[in-house]
């Protein structure tokens, strides 16, 4: 049994709640979303709790370079200010890449639910509420995928796992933007 086939087995069932195809299309599509969001952001919590150490070492290395540049223009040492400025730029490099690494940790699942959307609803046009136009499945998902995202914010301060990862986040964040 392939990859698509195993997810298949679970992932239709999201499919099947009212029993009415097209709100079951609707819903199973936001809620596929919403795993997909789920997910993501377990994988950033993993990668997160994985490379803390690493972030820390770049946000320290970042803020003793801003620092020292601060105190060579304040001195008015121009090549000392060049050459630690110069250092501090590729220390804010490393540390905002490696940030950018972290979010994108959470776009993985997006491409399996599309992949296996795509052997499932394929071919099927579905009309858009309100608009009347049709749709294919990829536009229907990314539609779906913003508002769950946004509910998934708006929950994860309740939720039992992600409770626990919002505030480790929160409070990295704040001693990150502390010490800039």
């Amino acid at each position: 049994m392939g990859f698509y086939e195993t997810c298949d087995s679970f992932l239709i069932h999201l499919y099947r709640v009212t029993g009415y195809p097209l709100a079951d299309y609707y819903l199973g599509t936001f809620l596929l979303a919403f795993l997909a969001v789920l997910v993501g952001e377990f994988t950033i919590s993993i990668v997160f709790k994985v490379n803390k150490r690493h972030l820390d070492k770049l946000n320290v290395n970042f803020e003793k370079m801003k620092r020292l540049s601060e105190e060579a223009l304040r001195l008015g040492d121009k090549a000392s200010y060049t050459a630690i400025n110069k250092e501090g730029n590729d220390a804010f490099g490393h540390l905002f890449f490696n940030k950018f690494g972290l979010s994108a940790a959470s776009l993985w699942p997006i491409f399996i639910a599309l992949g296996w959307m795509q052997g499932r609803f394929g071919e099927i046009g579905l009309p858009l509420p309100l608009f009347g136009w049709e749709i294919n499945y990829f536009f229907f998902f990314l539609l779906n995928y913003i508002p769950a995202r946004i509910l998934f914010s708006r929950l994860k301060r309740w939720l039992p796992y992600f409770r626990t990862v919002h505030q480790t986040l929160l409070s990295y964040e704040k001693t990150d933007t502390g010490r800039q």
